[in-house]
């Protein structure tokens, strides 16, 4: 059965695909998303903390790329935690 891609699971391939460094087009095509909605996401994980955008010499042009940071790593792990969690069929423990 196929679904579609909730915004935490859109936000988990973007923080996967950029964990070395990636442009936003290498992004957007290993992500599946559309022009926009790799606009619309790419500013707000930076204003969060999620990715980082730095400017990198290629030749003479200057790149933009997106390289997750710690916080969109701990990000991953624990949506990686919750979804074992809820394919297990266990109720969540609740502190």
């Amino acid at each position: 059965m196929s679904r579609r891609r909730g915004r935490h699971d859109i936000v988990a391939d973007i923080l996967n695909y950029a964990t070395r460094g990636k442009k936003k087009t290498h992004i957007m095509f290993r992500a599946k998303l559309a022009y926009s909605q790799i606009t619309e996401y790419l500013p707000l994980l930076v204003e969060k903390g999620f990715l980082e955008d730095m400017i990198v010499k290629h030749g003479k042009q200057n790149i933009v790329m997106y390289k997750t940071t710690r916080k969109g790593m701990k990000f991953i792990n624990h949506l990686e935690s919750l979804n074992r969690l809820w394919e297990s069929g266990e109720p969540p423990l609740l502190e």
